[in-house]
């Protein structure tokens, strides 16, 4: 073996050169390898998948038709809402579809729950579901799942009625609609009113943190829930509304029952919620971060199973919020994997990632996140970072690495930078002022077999500790 001369640049000795360079989408896999789970079955009668996405796209057909007509309308594909000009979009997208504005508005409202269209700033653009509409049934199902998910934006809630009674509701209606799947039949709405009012007063008892004095004899028992009723009815015909459920007027009472697209969903639900009870870890009771951390030793199939449950008995804003705030935090193994439960929520956490693009720590994680979202193969999807970004993103898993995994790891992630060469890499690790660039190349001069490219990270750390060029 040959040493190399003392005016040899650095980057021409071959053991400094990174000779298998990969994609970007491996830093996100260094932890952890990819591995599918078999999908459980679903219950006996329901209908193939291929029906539930006929259905989910009789249910959405006005919505792609509007996303369809905004994706060629002039070349801006100017959202269809009211603005300046001669003729508003609502209008124009009226007379051409046969539709009323009504309709266009309710229309546009769930193309965009539905992940069909895609708002950037005053434009609007197709969703990657609008073009696998026609010939990828799961992204049908998706896209109906993300509209069944937001079924209280779809609907106005009652004026006139306190927020918190209106979120109480949401977070209720989970066993309202757990009742009726069990029941696998019609359910008077009067039974359903005893259970919402029954999950009301549970969820009021877990918040208090103050015991509540004895009732007084002549206090009637239903104060407080005086206002179900109403808010009952706006959430069954929220349902109704994005095809869950059917209301049946009756002869003496109305009743309500499931749709098999509404059956379906909430047995993926109650399915996702056993995977994690059924957990050694419990995770459906944990907070986000003690939940990431439960998953970190999963591997991908599994972890997403954790996500899907853990996310199924929360609701979508909270959960959002809180896999957010847990990104923001120092460790970086969490950061990544806040954003891997974020790709299971899809549609609903797209307006919170999309803010989280102007924090420099969150900014590759969340172009990346995007970029998928609207249709990019994760392989591809790192050519929207610049190359700082890149680096940013490769110490930055260099970091969880060192954190959380083995050494080998540590060496092989090298294989994962752009750079075509060690020094290179160095450079512009070097420049990039990540906060936890020097323990990340100490860590990988510990860790690697090679003398010499040991040597070299070891002079890089010294440089960046000490703040030399």
């Amino acid at each position: 073996m040959t040493s190399r001369k003392p005016d040899e640049p650095l980057a021409r000795n071959s053991r400094l050169r990174l000779v298998r360079p990969r994609s970007l989408a491996t830093a996100r896999r260094a932890v952890t390898t990819r591995r599918t789970r078999p999908a459980p079955r679903p219950p006996e009668g329901t209908p193939p998948r291929a029906e539930l996405a006929r259905q989910a796209r009789h249910v959405l057909a006005d919505a792609v038709r509007i996303a369809r007509w905004a994706a060629v309308e002039g070349g801006a594909r100017t959202a269809p809402r009211t603005g300046p000009g001669a003729v508003p979009p609502q209008e124009r997208a009226a007379a051409a579809l046969d539709l009323t504005p009504g309709q266009v508005r309710a229309g546009w409202d769930r193309a965009r729950l539905a992940g069909l269209v895609e708002l950037h700033g005053d434009t609007a653009r197709p969703g990657w579901r609008l073009h696998a509409w026609d010939r990828d049934d799961s992204a049908v199902l998706r896209g109906w799942v993300a509209l069944f998910d937001a079924w209280s934006l779809v609907h106005p809630a009652p004026e006139g009625v306190a927020p918190g009674a209106v979120a109480e509701v949401v977070e209720a209606v989970p066993q309202v609609l757990s009742l009726l799947q069990l029941s696998q039949g019609p359910v008077p709405v009067p039974a359903l009113l005893d259970l919402l009012g029954q999950r009301v007063e549970e969820l009021r008892g877990e918040r208090c943190e103050v015991p509540v004095p004895e009732r007084a004899p002549e206090a009637p028992a239903e104060a407080g829930t005086a206002g179900l009723p109403a808010l009952l009815d706006w959430a069954l015909e929220g349902l109704a509304a994005v095809g869950a459920l059917t209301l049946d007027p009756g002869t003496d009472e109305r009743h309500a029952i499931l749709t098999p697209l509404g059956n379906w969903a909430v047995w993926v639900k109650l399915e996702q919620i056993c995977v994690a009870a059924q957990s050694p870890a419990g995770n459906i009771e944990q907070s986000a971060e003690d939940m990431l951390r439960g998953c970190a030793r999963l591997t991908p199939g599994p972890a997403r199973d954790e996500y899907r449950a853990w996310l199924a008995a929360r609701t979508l804003s909270s959960a959002v919020a809180e896999l957010i705030a847990v990104a923001r935090g120092e460790d970086a193994l969490l950061r990544g994997l806040a954003f891997e439960a974020l790709r299971v929520v899809g549609a609903p956490a797209e307006a919170e990632v999309r803010a989280t693009v102007a924090e420099p720590p969150l900014r590759p994680y969340a172009l990346l996140w995007l970029a998928e979202y609207e249709g990019a193969d994760p392989d591809d999807a790192q050519e929207v970072l610049t190359r700082e970004e890149a680096t940013w993103l490769w110490v930055d898993t260099a970091a969880a690495v060192a954190d959380h995994g083995e050494s080998a790891l540590l060496v092989r992630h090298l294989d994962s930078a752009v750079q075509g060469t060690v020094p290179a890499l160095l450079d512009e690790v070097r420049a990039v002022g990540h906060p936890r660039t020097v323990q990340v190349l100490v860590a990988l001069a510990a860790a690697h077999p090679d003398p010499a490219l040991a040597k070299a990270v070891r002079r890089a750390a010294f440089q960046v500790h000490t703040g030399g060029a």
